[in-house]
């Protein structure tokens, strides 16, 4: 589908990124960016957003190029959408309509396709048009007249139902998931979630440290669905579970992260995060920037986190290990692709793990009895040996009791 890509500066820093990644997102639709038209403006237009004369231009544009769609790389209101459509005659789609197109591409579990179904819902709910003709209750002949229901008002009715139903199947999947964590929290089990911007490497990451073999691709959102496996990490933390989440991107539609509340508390019940970020990127520390703005929506942002460069190969640079004032590991250097640098964070994670709050008792009392064990082992051993020397061990003599009633009680 051949699409001209509009985007307005209102003076953000980072615009022409941001350009950038909308035609990333317009590619992982499946569309084909033909244009890109730009302009500046102080504040959006009221009617076309981007006012009548560049609403005009982008119609020539769209008639020269023999253009299918128009997207915006902004949220439209339900009013704007409606006027460009009827002055351009072409589809016009914003930001938020094309992230939900990809997410619905994308989900590939039960979980979700329902998430995806809800989000698209919400979005629908304010943009209503008389889409759903084969819903008209409003029919004319003997005996059907009567006051009824508008079309408008039946659809606003029907996905009013829709959403509710949505809602409670997701709810009873959450608490599947509590379920899940609670057995996770009685074993001890340390859980690590793998965060970040889309496309910065997380689920290559996840299966070089878990060999899961989830589906990696160079496109933005390419995995949805939250993916978990148990690592054994060694004698001193055990059996640690690794999850992989949704990637994030900038101005991610506030449907979405509703929606996703069930994949992302996984995120929120995580001891550690590892950020993962795109080391080749040069807006990484924007991107760095809107996944810690997520974050803090989830409720996630009091978590430890390590930031993990990905990418290094890339990047030119090496693998490293970086600490804080505090001696605390702040960043790791790795390149998931190459290999470079995966040693360095299992032991950044099993370093993190042995002093988390909660966890580091745990793993000092494991030490403890492994040492017990070790003393009687020792004890046992030693008084074997006496015994073969004909030395008895230095003992207290013990009183024992007979019983003229014998037998089993």
């Amino acid at each position: 589908m051949r699409a001209a890509l509009v985007g307005i500066d209102f003076g953000a820093g980072d615009f022409n990124a941001s350009v950038e990644e909308l035609a990333l997102l317009a590619r992982s639709a499946g569309a084909e960016p033909i244009t890109t038209i730009t302009s500046k403006r102080s504040s959006p237009d009221a009617a076309y957003f981007v006012g009548s004369g560049k609403a005009d231009e982008i119609g020539q544009a769209c008639a020269d190029d023999n253009l299918e769609i128009v997207i915006f790389n902004h949220a439209l209101s339900p009013a704007q959408q409606r006027n460009l459509e009827k002055r351009l005659n072409v589809r016009v789609l914003d930001r938020t309509s094309l992230i939900l197109d990809i997410f619905a591409q994308r989900a590939q579990s039960h979980e979700g396709k329902l998430q995806v179904e809800l989000a698209q819902l919400q979005h629908l709910a304010t943009r209503l048009i008389r889409g759903w003709t084969h819903l008209e209750r409003q029919k004319g002949g003997i005996g059907l007249r009567g006051p009824g229901e508008t079309q408008l008002e039946t659809d606003r009715r029907l996905i009013g139902e829709r959403v509710k139903a949505l809602r409670t199947r997701l709810s009873k999947l959450r608490k599947q998931h509590a379920t899940q964590r609670r057995q996770r929290g009685k074993s001890h089990t340390f859980s690590v979630s793998l965060v970040g911007y889309t496309n910065a490497g997380k689920s290559t990451l996840f299966n070089s440290l878990t060999k899961a073999g989830v589906y990696v691709a160079n496109q933005l959102f390419a995995t949805l669905d939250t993916t978990s496996r148990r690592v054994y990490l060694g004698e001193e933390v055990g059996n640690v579970v690794f999850s992989d989440t949704v990637g994030f991107v900038r101005e991610l539609p506030h449907q979405l992260v509703a929606a996703f509340r069930a994949t992302l508390e996984e995120t929120i019940h995580a001891d550690l995060l590892l950020h993962v970020v795109d080391a080749a990127s040069p807006v990484r520390m924007e991107q760095i920037e809107q996944v810690n703005l997520v974050l803090r929506e989830i409720g996630a942002d009091h978590i430890p986190q390590i930031l993990v460069w990905n990418k290094i190969d890339a990047a030119g640079l090496e693998p490293a290990v970086e600490r804080d004032e505090y001696d605390k590991i702040s960043r790791v250097f790795i390149s998931a692709h190459t290999g470079a640098g995966l040693d360095m964070l299992r032991e950044a994670v099993v370093e993190m793990a042995r002093t988390a709050p909660g966890q580091s008792h745990l793993y000092q009392d494991q030490d403890a009895a492994r040492a017990q064990d070790d003393d009687d082992e020792g004890a046992h051993d030693q008084e074997q040996d006496d015994a073969d020397a004909g030395m008895t061990p230095d003992v207290e003599p013990v009183a024992i009791q007979t019983s003229t009633n014998a037998g089993p009680r």
